[in-house]
This record gives structure tokens, sequence and C-alpha cells, in this order.
């Protein structure tokens, strides 16, 4: 076995002047030391790797599982056989996924690599959320799925006991009113019943009243959800007070925070809430919070007894891929790289509400005051029906993505009430978004706007 602390030993009777051989392994140790840090720590390293470093942890971790070993006899339905090499770059060499059947953060005994890469990939998730705003977590991890499909594990995972009294069993959720599908659809699927609360409009903001949501409750409920990030008009919840609520009621809590570790201000209500009530677990979405492919969520819990729940929750072997893109993520960004783009955040987002001020101005329209670290609201009261539907084709055309044009009269639904008045545009200043990114699509919005006005 080759030491790669002391592989100049092996070339010391060469014809190698002593001097450059040492030089050569000083370089060699700065490479591998980032490595040798992150196995004594778990943590997310300070500084960002190079593409290499992770690329040699990658290698090297997947080159433990059998699916390498060109002497093992696999006979199995499940040997992580594969058709390409391409499937090696795309599953970064961890063909044989993690965990085993029915318990999602079991060793693998066929993947004993895929094993380490996925407990490093958990103790950096709560890591990184520790260092970013939920110090009082004790359990964090990644999951292959996105964050509706997360919703449904943790309330599997933490539903009513069928044993204790099947005929009293309770069946029903209370959700301040969040309008999106797949968080409606992700407790469907599991049969439960949902009691909506319905929003209140508050100035231009959107909020469910905490009153409201104590009102609602009944016999059947055995969970409460809250929402931290969400799209203007809707505000987050009053995460503090639901968890007090929850802790009154012995209710489970899950905080849908699907893009909030980005922002210190919701990561600040999480923090409170934790520590004034009950929280069962927190859901983000690893692509809206740590630039990776769509595909993964991070779960994490101020108790470690429901995050083992939740792992044991999770029917069948898992993909590695989405806990690679974390794991990647983060070393290649390390603490201080996150901090720079969550600093960008915050000034994008200033940047894009005075660009849109002036805009408004402009247009005789106004930014709506909703609060909102990531996200601007624009009023469209001066456009036709027609025209409210135009807009969003013409910035599609002008090749800005993302924003979202509604208008209530046709469609409610997004406004998270039922009766909100004015059509709005909202435009996002999410992490990874550019400066750049920021003033082009507002220029092109104005531009958008006289197009569909002037015809």
């Amino acid at each position: 076995m080759v030491d790669f602390n002391k592989i100049i030993d092996f070339f010391e009777n060469l014809n190698i002047p002593e001097n450059m051989l040492n030089r050569g392994q000083l370089v060699l140790n700065e490479f591998m030391n980032p490595i040798k840090i992150l196995f004594e720590q778990r943590s997310v390293p300070k500084e960002p790797w190079t593409d290499e470093q992770i690329e040699f942890l990658l290698q090297t971790l997947s080159n433990m599982d059998t699916d390498k070993d060109k002497n093992a006899a696999r006979v199995g339905e499940r040997e992580a056989r594969i058709a390409s090499k391409l499937h090696l770059k795309t599953s970064a060499g961890f063909c044989h996924g993690v965990g085993r059947s029915g318990f999602l953060t079991a060793a693998q005994p066929k993947a004993p690599g895929g094993s380490i890469m996925y407990h490093l990939s958990n103790y950096l998730a709560r890591n990184v959320l520790r260092n970013f705003g939920l110090p009082n977590i004790k359990a964090a991890i990644v999951v292959p799925i996105c964050t509706g499909m997360s919703l449904s594990l943790v309330l599997g995972a933490l539903k009513p006991d069928q044993n204790e009294d099947p005929q009293n069993l309770k069946r029903k959720v209370l959700i301040p009113q969040i309008d999106h599908k797949s968080l409606l659809k992700s407790i469907n699927l599991l049969g439960f019943k949902t009691k909506i609360i319905s929003g209140k409009i508050f100035g231009d903001a959107v909020r469910i009243p905490i009153d409201d949501i104590r009102n609602n409750l009944d016999d059947e409920c055995f969970a409460v959800i809250s929402v931290t990030s969400f799209f203007p008009p809707r505000e987050h919840d009053d995460i503090k007070e639901i968890s007090k609520f929850a802790q009154q009621n012995n209710l489970v809590h899950i905080i849908i925070n699907a893009y909030g570790v980005q922002s210190p201000e919701w990561m600040k209500m999480i923090r409170s809430a934790i520590d004034a009530g009950r929280v069962d677990a927190i859901i983000q979405s690893t692509d809206k919070n740590f630039l990776t492919p769509i595909g993964g969520a991070v779960i994490a819990s101020p108790t470690k007894e429901n995050i083992t729940k939740i792992s044991q929750t999770y029917p069948g072997r898992a993909s590695a891929t989405p806990i690679v893109n974390f794991l990647i993520s983060m070393l290649s960004m390390g603490i201080t790289g996150y901090q720079k783009l969550i600093e960008q955040q915050q000034q994008n987002r200033e940047i894009l509400e005075i660009k849109l001020k002036e805009v408004a101005e402009k247009l005789n329209e106004r930014v709506l005051n909703i609060f909102n670290p990531v996200a601007v609201a624009v009023s469209l009261k001066n456009l036709k029906e027609d025209q409210l539907y135009a807009l969003g084709g013409a910035l599609y055309n002008l090749r800005v993505t993302g924003p979202r044009v509604y208008n209530p009269k046709e469609k409610l639904f997004g406004t998270c009430c039922s009766n909100y008045l004015t059509p709005y545009i909202v435009m996002n200043a999410a992490i990874g978004s550019t400066k750049k990114d920021i003033v082009s699509a507002v220029e092109r919005f104005e531009k958008a706007y006289k197009q569909i006005t002037h015809k």
C-alpha cells in the first residue's frame, strides 16, 4: 500500500536530488491535506477545493465499491452492472447507490465507498445548516428526492402509529394556504386530508393569522405545515407561534424552507421557532440553495430520532447522484464561497428592488410592499387582460426566464388567498444570480412592457 505522505521514500535511491523530492512531496501533501481534514473533521471546508481534489476523492471512494472488483463473482439481481462507461461519469462512479431497502442511511455491503460518501455528505449537510443559521439542529440527511416528495417522506415517517388506536387514527394536516401543487400532491399521495387555512390580505401582503390556524384545529389533525420562502404576495408564516401551537397541541410541525437557507432572516425565524416550541423537520431544496442539479433535498431536525425515522421510511435503495451533487457543491464552494454567494444575493436583491422601482415609476406602476428577502413583486394594474397574458411570452422571447405574471381575475391559485385584486409580476434575485442577470432582466421587463402596450 502506498502512503502518499511518504511517497518519496520509494524513490530515495534514484538519481533525483533530495530537495526536488521534498518539494514534490510538499506539493502532493498540500493537494491531499484537505481530504485528510475532511475525514477528520467531517465538516464543510473553510476554503473551496479544486475540481481535481473533488474528482480524486470521488474516484477513490467509488473504487471501494464491489462493482470495481474485477475478481468478484457478481450473481445478484442488483450488481451495479452498467451499459456504458458514461454511467460512471453521470453517477461519479457510485453505481450501487446508497442505503439498503427500508433504511436510507444504512451501510450498503456492496458500496463501502458509497456509504462513506453518504455519511460525509450528511455530516456536511448538518454542518452547513449550523454555520448558516441553525446551530440548534441535531441531525440532517441529504435525500435524492425533491422538496415535495421529501414532505411525503417526512409525513409518512412521523404519522401516528396505526397500532395505537386504529379506530381513532388521525389523518388530517393543517396547512396555512400555500398555493403550490407539489406540496398539496405530496400530502394527497399519502391519503391524508388537508385542512387549508385561507390567506388574508394585509396591505399588499398575504398572511395567515396564527389565530386562524388555532381556530381550525380539530380532533383529526396530527400535523401542521409552515413555510418560510414563497412567492409574493404570500409572506412567511409566523413560524415561532406555530411551533408553540404545535407543542401545546402535540402536533407534528414541518417547516418548508424550500429556498430559505440563502436568507439569514428566514433562518433566524426557524432558529427561534426551534427554541420556542416544537419543530420536527425542516426541508430545503439542494438546487435552490446549494446550486446543484435538480433532484435533491436536505431534511434537518432538532431531534436525531426524527431523522432516523425518516431515513428508515425511505422505500428501497437510493440513487447516489443527487447526494454526490450536494457533496460537490459543498466542497467546491466551502464556507467562504457560500458566504460570498449569500452576500451577493443580498446585494442583488437590493439592486433588483431599486431597479424595479425606477422602472415602475416610469410605467405608472409600483413595487408592492411585501417582505421577501429573495423576490420582488411589481403591480401591473395598467395592463389589460390580453396584455397580461402577452407579457410572459414577451419576456420569454427576450430570453428572460423565471418571472411569474399573475392575473388574479383569471387565476387566483398562486396568490394564496381568495380576493387578491392587483395583477403583478414577481422577479427573483436568488442565490447564484449575478448583477448582470438582475440588471438585464429589469431592462428587458421594461422593454417587454412597452412592446405590449404600444402595439
